[in-house]
């Protein structure tokens, strides 16, 4: 069996490799938007195939740029998939088209549209796929809960502790560059890290990178 196939086009990729995307145990995907899958994905139904897919133990997760919340429609489908149980995450990383990978053996990858056309790349070289997957992992790792980064709103000395993060300053050297005693620095940290549900300090500041903190 090829380790690499490339199929040209949406209807290709429905008719030779659509059986590859039911996952038995996890499904993940990375996009810069949801227009990819449009054929394959379709929107009618989507919510009760997902909740279909977690209910049999599947476990669904999938990153997407920020800026996908500038399409309402794009957006409502985020809050349905959310509703449905998936795991769904925003990050202001640069993402490729799309990436899915299914139970850590498959990878889909989708390319540019030329001349309105895609080629979609399916990998099966277990050390290509199990290099996406690190690197899926790492974007989900600095991505933000679709709920939390809604809502969320960093005031400004917030945004200034967050900077701090990214320095590499010491705790005592940093509230001095802001102003603050060390207990209120520590204090301001301990409640970004909550605000931002980081479990380290430096998760902390990689979500806040990407939630647009420079």
């Amino acid at each position: 069996m090829d380790q690499v196939v490339i199929l040209r086009g949406a209807h290709e990729l429905r008719a030779k490799a659509y059986h590859l995307f039911e996952a038995e145990h996890e499904f993940t995907c990375a996009a810069s938007d949801i227009a990819t899958w449009a054929a394959i994905e379709q929107a009618e139904g989507m919510a009760e195939r997902m909740r279909a897919r977690t209910a049999a133990g599947v476990r669904v997760r999938k990153v997407y740029h920020a800026s996908i919340l500038d399409d309402s429609v794009a957006a409502a489908r985020l809050s349905v998939l959310a509703e449905a149980g998936l795991g769904v995450r925003l990050c202001h990383t640069p993402l490729s088209h799309e990436t899915i990978i299914v139970d850590r053996k498959i990878a889909i990858t989708a390319g540019p549209p030329v001349d309105g056309v895609r080629n979609y790349a399916i990998v099966r070289t277990p050390e290509l796929v199990a290099g996406l997957a690190m690197l899926f992992e790492a974007t989900w790792d600095s991505g933000v809960d679709l709920a939390e980064f809604d809502g969320l709103a960093l005031d400004e000395r917030s945004r200034e502790v967050a900077q701090m993060l990214g320095t590499g300053l010491t705790d005592e050297a940093a509230a001095r560059r802001l102003g603050l005693s060390l207990r209120t620095y520590r204090r301001r940290v301990a409640e970004l890290m909550e605000l931002l549900a980081a479990d380290s300090r430096f998760q902390a500041g990689l979500r806040a990178r990407d939630l647009g903190v420079r």
